[in-house]
């Protein structure tokens, strides 16, 4: 696997991509907010937000296809929630009832709705913050917190945990390598031994690396340490806002607040 693999950045030169990265996380944020705070079954607003992520992904040019399997990665984690749909007390929806070994689980329609409502609420977050990361360097995306005034810890150990990930795959594919070069299995061929011997050199290998990359991580510290690093991200010349962000900001964040006020209030 190419390292590049771990950065979901595509570069291109859209208005989207252009934009202020403070306009844009802001206006990240406001939308998950806004998504967060509508009440259940306000399917009307979700599919006017679901408009705006789809606007804002075609005017990136970043890809439908893109946006929406990146997307999609996140769906498994919904069966988290999925305990809500048997949980929460309401009607028994149609005599609804999952089919267990002496145990009758019974649906109900208030929390059927419910579910459905935190999966849509939570797929539209995702799609903002997919798109957020796909038009938006990383750099420039910690800067834009610090702008923010976001703790400067917070944003130093969300670089740390993004920029190690590289300093990780880095050592796990030095040692497939090294396993590869010492391998008498011919190319396209498994390796003989019992499962419970390959699970045993599986755990040997992630232990290795788990110890190589902390000890590689280690020497990038005192690195950057020994070069005056204090935590703090800076840049040459902080680009102030433009009119045409002050405008996408204004505008975008008026057209969310506004529809949140209209559904809760009607």
């Amino acid at each position: 696997m190419h390292l590049h693999a771990l950065d979901t950045y595509l570069p291109g030169e859209s208005p989207v991509h252009r934009l202020d990265p403070r306009v844009k996380l802001v206006l990240t944020v406001l939308f998950i907010l806004t998504a967060a705070l509508m009440p259940d079954r306000a399917w009307l607003a979700y599919v006017l937000l679901e408009g705006l992520v789809l606007a804002a992904v075609l005017l990136s040019r970043v890809g439908l296809g893109v946006v929406q399997k990146r997307s999609a990665l996140a769906l498994p984690f919904l069966l988290a929630a999925l305990t809500v749909a048997f949980a929460r007390p309401g009607d028994i929806g149609h005599g609804q009832v999952v089919p267990l070994p002496g145990i009758p689980w019974a649906v109900s329609e208030a929390g059927l709705w419910r579910f459905l409502s935190i999966a849509a609420r939570s797929y539209l977050s995702v799609q903002a913050a997919v798109l957020l990361a796909a038009t938006t360097q990383f750099p420039d995306l910690l800067w834009g917190m610090r702008a923010l005034k976001v703790p400067r810890i917070l944003v130093a150990v969300g670089g740390f945990l993004y920029r190690y990930l590289f300093v990780l795959a880095d050592e796990a594919r030095r040692m497939m390598q090294a396993r590869e070069a010492r391998s008498a299995v011919p190319a396209g061929r498994r390796g003989g031994g019992t499962v419970l011997w390959r699970a045993r050199v599986t755990g040997a290998m992630a232990g290795t690396l788990f110890l190589r990359a902390y000890e590689r991580s280690e020497r990038i510290w005192n690195a950057m340490v020994a070069r005056g690093y204090d935590g703090e991200v800076r840049v040459l010349s902080a680009p102030a806002l433009r009119p045409s962000d002050w405008r996408a900001g204004v505008v975008g964040g008026l057209l969310l607040v506004l529809l949140l006020v209209l559904v809760r209030t009607v």
